[in-house]
């Protein structure tokens, strides 16, 4: 018996290297068939994650009652065990009950909930802020606390994708931000309502014409980070993926200097452009 729970301790302790292992390798991109959130590497994913395991043994524990009360009832109180069915219609005990153990359930998810709400909807002593605008169908970021730097940022098409580019998530210019430090996010739309969406790291907030939305990331170490927009907003809404490219801070400064040439006379893709460029990459 011994031995046995020895190799199964073994065994658990293997498996969950591997997948750390694994996690850490695919941390930044979704993964064919995966039903998991990806690995958090923000603050505010891992506040999002717990809060998703604490609800998950909750719902878990109160279907599993539920399943189980209803098949002893069934095994207890079927016709052939009770010919005469019991008249009682009032119980104060079980009334209580369940009245005030959902509630108390719910006081449980909500008290992590609401603290979460708060602390992603504002930046505090943001080190950078960083302007998202939504376009049919493109990004456009702007970097206000560095000369106004502005430039726009399309899907690369499939036919052009060079080797390790990820098709339909890749683009020709990537969000760049410095790991480590606090960023705040101010999302808007030129256009329709779209969706800023960053599954690793907890960034998801509605760009809406008129409206500048404010949260806010805190990356943890340098990457490449993808996500989408994930409101639908027009024919070409499959193609407006999320490129971060996190750099240490010292590369960030020097990729901002470089940055400042590149775009400094690139002029901002008119909407007429835009609609030709995506709709050649959906052909």
């Amino acid at each position: 018996m011994h031995v046995v729970r020895r190799v199964g301790f073994a065994l658990i302790v293997i498996a969950t290297g591997a997948l750390a292992v694994a996690g850490e390798a695919v941390a930044q991109v979704p993964q064919p068939w995966q039903i998991g959130m990806q690995p958090a590497h923000s603050p505010v994913q891992q506040l999002i994650e717990s809060l998703h395991d604490l609800v998950l043994v909750i719902i878990t524990a109160v279907t599993l009652f539920v399943a189980g009360l209803l098949a002893w009832v069934l095994f207890r109180y079927n016709a052939r065990r009770n010919p005469t069915p019991s008249r009682i219609s009032h119980h104060t005990l079980l009334e209580v009950a369940w009245t005030v153990t959902p509630l108390l359930l719910l006081v449980v998810i909500a008290l992590p909930s609401f603290p979460l709400v708060y602390f992603e909807d504002r930046a505090q002593n943001a080190d950078l802020t960083i302007k998202v605008t939504g376009h049919q169908w493109y990004w456009e970021y702007t970097y206000p606390d560095n000369g106004g730097l502005d430039f726009s940022s399309y899907m690369v098409p499939s036919d052009q994708l060079k080797p390790g580019q990820l098709r339909l998530l890749d683009v020709d210019n990537q969000l760049v931000v410095p790991a480590g430090k606090t960023i705040r996010i101010l999302t808007t739309s030129a256009d329709v309502i779209h969706s800023f969406f960053i599954p690793s790291l907890g960034v998801q907030r509605y760009a809406i014409p008129g409206r500048t939305i404010e949260t806010w990331v805190k990356v943890d170490q340098p990457g490449d980070y993808y996500g989408e927009c994930n409101q639908i907003c027009g024919t070409n809404h499959s193609m407006m993926p999320i490129s971060l490219k996190a750099l240490p801070p010292e590369a960030f400064t020097a990729w901002v200097a470089q940055a400042k040439t590149k775009f400094s006379d690139a002029a901002p893709a008119e909407p007429d452009e835009a609609r030709v460029r995506l709709a050649a990459a959906a052909q």
